[in-house]
């Protein structure tokens, strides 16, 4: 881990198209700015640690719900 310290309105730039600019230091706060393309996904860690895991909680289905929605599905009739 590259540990740096800046001051507000200093900055660091990570390859070649994304810039992290101190915007505010107020307290115990710190106001970033993150400037990067708009395909690059940028999350607080809090969020992206929830979207994995509920995404790993996705994927650990229970077998009973799937035979009740497979048999519920077997059951259905299409209509025309």
């Amino acid at each position: 881990m590259l540990v740096l310290t800046r001051k507000a309105g200093e900055g660091i730039i990570i390859g070649d198209s994304i810039s992290i600019k101190i915007i505010e230091i107020k307290g115990g706060n710190i106001r970033i700015g993150i400037d990067a393309p708009r395909e690059t996904k940028i999350y607080r860690q809090e969020v992206f640690d929830r979207i994995k895991q509920e995404n790993v909680e996705a994927t650990n289905w229970n077998l009973d719900d799937l035979d009740a929605l497979s048999a519920n599905l077997a059951t259905r009739t299409v209509k025309k």
